[in-house]
């Protein structure tokens, strides 16, 4: 095994030390090697258009002197991506690889999806920006087909530019409407990295040392490395604790994401938000779920994460895949919540810009036109039995987990220890890349393979993903 050196961005992807393996072929030949044969990528008729622009290694130097040093980026050699289409993605000598990531859970309906495109060009030819100042009805009509997918009196739309400022604001709503501070969320958890959000995300590796007050972190429900398992009340019982122990026994909110994301494909033990939204109103709190990766019909089963505990959120926070890569957030309510923003002026500038929220309304017509929801739940279910499949195969396949087209592989040196496999990660990631696929990594400990395609994905780009993978793990 090849000696790993983990830089301050180990977490999100860096490689360093090791040779590449390199495959130049736009679609991977196969070959025989060791009795293994190298996985073929699926046919896909497109070719994208000739690349003239600056080489990679010009970009990186000009990211290096002009950029912020926090921007990290994946693998020893950065990706010099210049092209997309639905699932596919090409680098600028023209390689195809196929999208496993999403741009972080992010595309939705597929790179560069038509409709989506056509959308954005002709409401930019028509009006680019106005405020919410004036009317526009591109605005109105996407607050309405967005109400339309929630339940109960979830119906309120305020629009925003990304999904921790949509936190930030659902955080400040449930302040204002209770008049109180406390605030509970999860260990594990990300949902965001300003001010307010950072103190909710419950991870030290995204979190600096700033104020960050009023915020309480309960025990993750996590079914894999949890203490209690799958039981989702004996969690839920520590939310009590929490609220009689560490607040005035009255809170502000509790916040959850309904998989964690960046925390690592985790999904909620079963029962456990009936129970903590119960404890929590009876507390006076309201119920925030944070829907920026898992909504958008992202798990398949349901159009909105939550909706597989069978919960109603007092708020809703939406990002990501609402814009199919456009920035744009909403944050979606009640009526008698909503009134607490008249207390005092409160304005966004781009929330709800008329180019972005016609991109939005686009998304939910392609989603429903291209029956994208079941696509998740048929294909995502598929690709879970094979990567189960994987697991059996080997030992340091340690959890697979995830719902529809979210879904985590996390992997351990010792399964009984369920000790970090960090190094392995990094180096099966990169050896992925290598074969054309590209896929995300999360968890804390940084050993968790994010799958989070575009919801066009097909079985035989499944197929490829795994097969890919197999052959990556046969190698260690």
């Amino acid at each position: 095994m090849q000696r790993f050196v983990i830089r301050r961005a180990r977490w999100f992807g860096e490689v360093r030390g090791g040779s590449q393996r390199c495959y130049s072929q736009l679609g991977l030949a196969s070959k025989k090697d060791d009795d293994m044969i190298t996985p073929r990528m699926p046919h896909f008729d497109y070719s994208p258009p000739p690349y003239d622009g600056p080489a990679g290694d010009e970009i990186l130097n000009k990211r290096r002197e002009f950029l912020s040093p926090s921007m990290f980026y994946f693998y020893e050699k950065p990706l010099n991506l210049v092209h997309g289409k639905m699932q596919y993605l090409y680098d600028d000598n023209g390689r195809r690889y196929l999208d496993a990531f999403g741009g972080i859970a992010t595309v939705s309906c597929g790179h560069c999806h038509p409709d989506v495109v056509e959308a954005i060009i002709n409401q930019t030819k028509r009006l680019q920006h106005s405020t919410i100042l004036y009317l526009n009805h591109t605005i109105t009509d996407f607050a309405e087909a967005l109400a339309s997918k929630l339940p109960g009196d979830l119906k309120v739309v305020f629009f925003t530019n990304s999904g921790t400022e949509a936190n930030e604001l659902a955080m400040m709503m449930a302040r204002l409407y209770t008049g109180r501070h406390d605030i509970i969320s999860l260990r594990n958890a990300y949902h965001g990295n300003a001010a307010a959000t950072m103190g909710t995300t419950g991870q030290s590796i995204w979190k600096f040392n700033v104020v960050q007050s009023g915020v309480h972190h309960t025990i993750n429900p996590d079914p894999y490395r949890g203490v209690f398992g799958s039981d989702g009340e004996k969690y839920a019982k520590d939310v009590e604790d929490l609220i009689q122990f560490g607040t005035s026994g009255k809170v502000a909110a509790f916040m959850s994401e309904s998989i964690q994301g960046v925390g690592g494909i985790v999904e909620l033990a079963p029962g456990y938000l009936p129970a903590v939204y119960n404890i929590i109103r009876k507390a006076g709190g309201l119920c925030i779920a944070d829907e920026v990766q898992a909504g958008f019909a992202r798990i398949g089963s349901h159009f909105w994460g939550f909706e597989n505990q069978g919960v109603v959120p007092d708020i809703v926070t939406m990002a990501k895949g609402i814009g199919n890569g456009i920035p744009l957030g909403a944050v979606v309510t009640t009526p008698e919540i909503a009134q607490v923003l008249t207390q005092h002026n409160y304005f966004n500038t781009f929330g709800g810009n008329p180019v972005c929220t016609a991109a939005g309304l686009a998304v939910l017509k392609v989603i429903e036109k291209e029956k994208l929801q079941e696509n998740a739940h048929v294909v995502g279910s598929y690709l879970k039995e094979r990567l189960l499949a994987i697991k059996d195969k080997y030992e340091i396949v340690g959890d697979v987990r995830g719902k529809g087209l979210m879904l985590g592989v996390e992997l351990v040196t010792d399964r009984e220890l369920k000790t970090p496999a960090r190094a392995e990660t990094l180096h099966i990631m990169d050896k992925i890349k290598d074969m054309g696929v590209l896929i995300g990594k999360g968890g804390f400990y940084g050993n968790v393979f994010r799958i989070t395609p575009p919801l066009c994905f097909t079985k035989e780009d499944a197929d490829f993903l795994v097969d890919v993978m197999d052959y990556a793990l046969s190698k260690i």
